[in-house]
């Protein structure tokens, strides 16, 4: 597996579980993504490959000097290129397999058809001629590759996670004594601070919710400035408790510091919200969610929290109150958001539909969990 999503470490769970389903697997992964370093974890019974990534960060050009190394290396089965079709790296090392005569997948998460220049085009058409398979993260983005007339097998697994017994309800009055919280209602926020995830939305619903109830935005981003104007404007400013970027480990403790969740994300020409993972990691931890209606937000959050028009600050504020004011719908919530993770997105579950994916790929027989001498290379 190719990865730079790997260089997060609550990533690495799901690793885990394709071990124990009887995969052999090996993870070429960079040592760090942009500003975002490799994060520390234990490997259990994969192999962990650290390789220097030029153009980190920069996902359409980077790409692995000596991949095609790595790939001639061993007979696998199959090789994961976790990354979408019109990538530099995604052309590297799938023109490495056909050398070598290596079956390929990639992973994508793109919910737009979209018309790229070259040499992004010829990367995308030369991946749809030569590619043996894909993973779609959703319904959506499965209708978007055939409509760009991909035809080979595709399998619908988000990819995205959640570690039941990491992310669960806990408790987290150290965190909230830290954030100066008190017994104020704290609405959270986890993620980029940039303007299409809503963080305009965000702020502006605050200022039309009791004075009790504050922000926690977590993260960072080039919006941060904006916002911070807007709510000095809005005379918010001193309700906002801003949290740069987190570890990945340390988002459990994040989740349960806080009342409700948003996720109030803005699609544009060129983006629209592809999951959600932070919806789900709170989910898990019973906090209750509020999302936006951008991509694929109401369907991950299902019956398991509130949806409100994408844009209508109005609408979240209304939301947003409701739970402030209604303990018993934020329990209820919160519940069925735990229902749900645990029914359609721990580690395991993607996992294993992951694991049954590759095995047909590769026309590799389904092996039990338990054995652990004849395993599919990956």
């Amino acid at each position: 597996m190719i990865s730079k999503a790997l260089v997060v470490g609550a990533y690495h769970a799901k690793l885990r579980e394709l071990v124990r389903l009887g995969v052999e697997l090996t993870v070429v992964t960079p040592p760090a993504w942009g500003s975002q370093a490799l994060e520390a974890v234990p490997q259990d019974g994969y192999e962990l490959l650290v390789r220097r990534c030029t153009f980190s960060g920069a996902p359409h050009v980077h790409f692995y000097p000596g991949i095609s190394e790595v790939i001639g290396r061993e007979k696998w089965d199959l090789v994961h290129i976790d990354e979408e079709a019109f990538v530099a790296v995604t052309y590297q090392a799938l023109k490495a397999c056909g050398r070598q005569g290596k079956k390929a997948l990639f992973f994508t998460w793109q919910n737009l058809r979209k018309a790229y220049p070259p040499p992004f085009n010829h990367f995308e058409r030369f991946c749809y001629e030569h590619i043996a398979a894909a993973i779609a993260g959703s319904e959506e983005v499965r209708d978007v590759l055939m409509a760009g007339k991909f035809s080979k097998p595709i399998a619908v697994i988000p990819q995205f996670g959640v570690d039941p017994e990491y992310f669960q309800r806990r408790g987290a009055s150290e965190l909230r004594e830290k954030l100066g919280l008190g017994e104020e209602f704290a609405i959270g926020y986890v993620g980029r601070i940039v303007k299409e995830k809503g963080i305009a939305d965000l702020v502006e619903a605050l200022a039309r919710l009791p004075e009790r109830c504050v922000l926690v935005p977590v993260g960072s981003g080039d919006f941060e400035r904006a916002a911070r104007k807007l709510a000095e404007k809005l005379g918010v400013a001193s309700r906002i408790r801003w949290v740069p970027h987190i570890a990945s480990m340390e988002v459990p403790e994040y989740m349960n510091a806080l009342d409700v969740l948003a996720l109030p994300s803005r699609t544009t020409a060129r983006w629209k919200e592809q999951f959600g993972r932070v919806l789900i990691e709170a989910m898990a931890c019973e906090t209750p969610v509020v999302g936006s209606n951008s991509g694929e937000i109401p369907q991950v959050i299902g019956e398991a929290g509130m949806v409100f028009p994408e844009g209508d600050a109005a609408a979240l504020a209304e939301r947003l109150r409701l739970l402030y004011e209604d303990p018993g719908v934020r329990t209820e919530l919160g519940a069925k958001g735990r229902q749900r993770v645990l029914e359609r997105f721990t580690h395991r579950r993607i996992a294993e539909e992951t694991a049954k994916f590759y095995r047909k790929v590769s026309g590799t027989p389904v092996v039990a969990d338990t054995v652990k001498n004849d395993r599919t290379g990956f």
